[in-house]
């Protein structure tokens, strides 16, 4: 992520210089980079966390089959991996420069969205004694899935601040890298707002 940084830093500092080729050169000891918003943009873009879960999904009904006193309950498990990503969305962070102080207002981390993985792909598990799975039953079940993975990953506290952090460290030391190529020295403060709570769902 470093490398990645210091590249962005690099076409912002040559393409400075490029552009007083024609005119007057700056004096270097006054070279002064001002952070670029749509860059941190970038960088909060690729600064996720994936986190990969291994499930299993149970899918019950009683008396799915059967007429009278005898009937059969349907009863199977799914198992199936997915994705859920955490960072930042990106449309709320803006940046105010006062001075030498760079004020960041940036989103609170969040689910930004949950994949799971293509139902040929999963593995199903049926029950000896239950009723007939038909297709529609699956579909049921693949759903529920989904919605029970969306709110656990919602949920987890942990890696949603740890996806802040990450956030937060990129683009400190995005402005670090300017400091250092720019005469110009900033601080950084962050100002964290609520978001979104919308994760997208990505079908399988």
């Amino acid at each position: 992520m470093k490398r990645i940084i210091s590249f962005i830093l690099a076409i912002v500092t040559a393409f400075a210089l490029s552009s007083c080729a024609a005119g007057d050169r700056p004096d270097p000891a006054s070279l002064e980079i001002v952070p670029n918003i749509s860059r941190m943009k970038s960088i909060c873009e690729l600064a996720v966390i994936d986190c990969y879960y291994h499930n299993i999904a149970k899918s019950y009904e009683p008396n799915a089959e059967g007429h009278l006193w005898w009937k059969k309950d349907r009863l199977f498990w799914i198992e199936y991996n997915a994705i859920a990503r955490y960072g930042i969305d990106v449309t709320d962070l803006s940046i105010s420069v006062d001075g030498s102080v760079i004020s960041i207002t940036i989103p609170r981390a969040k689910l930004l969205e949950c994949t799971i993985d293509d139902p040929k792909d999963f593995e199903y598990i049926v029950a000896e004694d239950s009723a007939k799975i038909t297709a529609e039953d699956e579909k049921t079940a693949i759903a529920q899935a989904q919605a029970e993975l969306k709110e656990d990953a919602s949920n987890n506290a942990t890696l949603i601040a740890q996806a802040q952090q990450r956030a937060e460290d990129l683009l400190s030391e995005y402005v670090d890298s300017i400091n250092e190529l720019s005469d110009k020295k900033y601080t950084v403060e962050f100002i964290e707002i609520a978001g979104s709570d919308t994760a997208e769902d990505t079908e399988p």
